[in-house]
């Protein structure tokens, strides 16, 4: 089975993040980590390549630091890479990705794609959807849960209220949640093998696609305003000299809070 894995290198969502003068995130000085939703997916590719046999092709678009989540997804196990890189893609948007994804998907012609069902950098979550309109393929989203065989997926999707068994046919694109598994940890072997794992960079030449389509040229949307966020505010403490009830309440009301 030909199993593809999506993966995004983002700025850690723990840390400080800055954009920058055209309201893109300041990639270059951030600190630079795997989607966290996207170690899931790499996590449930490797075990469907256990089960079936298979081999993982790991497909990211980025900059030349993106290499770094690259090797770290191979260590894990992962086969090899796609690595889409090229200037003009700078401050694409959901849209223009899918559009440079869905190219450099049908170089691999996979039977099953995974990813993370969000990126902690954009919180979209349109992606898969995306990526399964222009290739004319399944969309499973949203999984907790994938089984897949005769040639077919099925997965269990969380409700507010239970859950819902979902079933299409292969090829497919899951989007998965933090629930379906526990990523493991990449061995001191891994790592190794991972340094001559090989990863193939495709420019947007390669792939056929117009600049003028992606990068901040061709994005359907548009920053247009931004602003640091406000400094907190140190809290109130209310000591109980038999009015606290009252206090309470003066600085709910103060605060438009009720």
């Amino acid at each position: 089975m030909n199993i593809v894995v999506l993966v995004k290198q983002v700025p850690d969502s723990g840390a400080e993040r800055q954009l920058t003068a055209d309201g893109t995130i300041d990639r270059e000085n951030a600190t630079r980590v795997i989607n966290e939703m996207d170690e899931y997916a790499i996590e449930e590719g490797l075990r469907l390549a256990d089960t079936t046999g298979g081999e993982v092709t790991l497909v990211t678009m980025g900059p030349d630091e993106a290499t770094e989540s690259i090797r770290k997804a191979l260590s894990m196990g992962a086969h090899k890479a796609l690595h889409v890189l090229d200037p003009a893609l700078h401050g694409s948007c959901a849209l223009a990705t899918s559009r440079v994804l869905a190219q450099a998907l049908q170089t691999i012609n996979p039977d099953i794609i995974i990813c993370g069902a969000e990126s902690t950098d954009g919180r979209v979550g349109a992606l898969p959807a995306m990526l399964a309109e222009r290739l004319n393929i399944t969309a499973l989203t949203g999984a907790r849960k994938l089984t897949v065989e005769d040639g077919s997926a099925t997965i269990e999707r969380q409700l507010d209220d239970g859950y819902q068994v979902v079933q299409g046919s292969l090829p497919a694109i899951v989007s998965v949640w933090d629930t379906i598994n526990e990523p493991r940890y990449p061995s001191f072997r891994g790592i190794m093998q991972a340094k001559s794992k090989p990863v193939t960079t495709l420019s947007l030449a390669d792939l056929n696609v117009d600049p003028s389509t992606v990068g901040s040229a061709g994005a359907s949307t548009e920053v247009v305003q931004h602003a640091p966020r406000p400094p907190r505010q140190a809290g109130v403490k209310i000591v109980d000299e038999g009015d606290a009830g009252d206090k309470l309440v003066e600085f709910l009301l103060a605060e438009k809070l009720v």
